[in-house]
């Protein structure tokens, strides 16, 4: 047993930030709760885990700090090329062609789990190459981190940041600057970036495609069931489902079919 967090504390809190956000922690990642607890009580000068619990608790705005703390914020432009292709092949067409038949002319898309931004921007550059004239986008972009959806919405990446952006979109959408690239108003106009939790309902309605990739991991099968199922609730009865590579809607109770394409395997609503 840590001597810093008890197995009591370590039940609490986990308890806590799965009741707020569906983020489950098991025994094996115990210690990355535990590097992110020490570090709070750092800079909230406190000097136990249970003076922290209680100022949780008491403390919306620290709460929201802590489940930033705990969330992973991995990601990188055009992440998953087989996602991509199977964005541009397959995906895009048919909502060219559906839209079409229906008079409409706007696709309305959001990235859940937007991190940093990295996968919205992509998104938004997708879009632009590919909608044909008289359409508009618009990419809804949200994130448990508060701290990377302020990133986001900044716009502003460094070099290393880059690398996955083809050289044509980076020149095209991008301004170079002494220590970086910066996003290009066409593109950053398209987006709207949001604080979201995934445990509550969004609220959005009638979207085209949601991409939603490398978040459900996180949670738990009740948990994920009910944001799987909110995204049933969120999307239009023509649309799609973009989940990581190593997630699997396998085994649950979904009304989502399965679609395996040439390029990648999504999830499409049909009704």
């Amino acid at each position: 047993m840590s001597e810093f967090l008890s197995d009591t504390d370590f039940e609490h809190f986990r308890t806590l930030i799965y009741n707020e956000s569906g983020i489950h922690f098991s025994e094996s990642n115990r210690t990355i709760l535990e590097s992110r607890l020490k570090e709070r009580l750092r800079l909230a000068k406190l000097e136990t885990v249970r003076q922290y619990y209680d100022h949780v608790r008491s403390n919306g705005e620290e709460l929201k700090v802590l489940l930033d703390a705990v969330t992973t914020n991995l990601t990188r432009f055009f992440r998953n090329a087989a996602h991509w292709e199977t964005f541009r092949h397959h995906v895009m067409p048919d909502l060219i062609e559906q839209k079409r038949a229906r008079g409409e002319r706007k696709i309305r898309i959001w990235s859940a789990g937007c991190s940093t931004g990295e996968e919205p921007y992509t998104i938004a550059m997708e879009l632009l190459e590919l909608m044909p004239p008289g359409f508009s986008g618009e990419v809804l972009a949200s994130d448990l981190s508060l701290k990377s959806v302020l990133t986001g919405q900044q716009g502003f990446y460094a070099d290393s940041r880059v690398t996955g952006i083809p050289a044509p979109y980076l020149e095209k959408y991008f301004t170079r600057q002494d220590n970086g690239y910066q996003v290009k108003d066409s593109i950053r106009s398209m987006i709207a970036f949001d604080y979201h939790n995934l445990k509550h309902d969004s609220g959005k309605r009638n979207l085209d495609v949601i991409f939603c990739r490398n978040v459900l991991i996180y949670f738990d099968e009740a948990a994920q069931k009910v944001v799987v199922d909110r995204f049933w609730d969120a999307l239009a009865p023509h649309s799609f489902l973009f989940i990581g590579h190593s997630e699997s809607l396998f085994g649950m109770e979904t009304k989502f079919k399965f679609l395996k394409t040439d390029w990648a395997c999504i999830y499409s609503k049909d009704a």
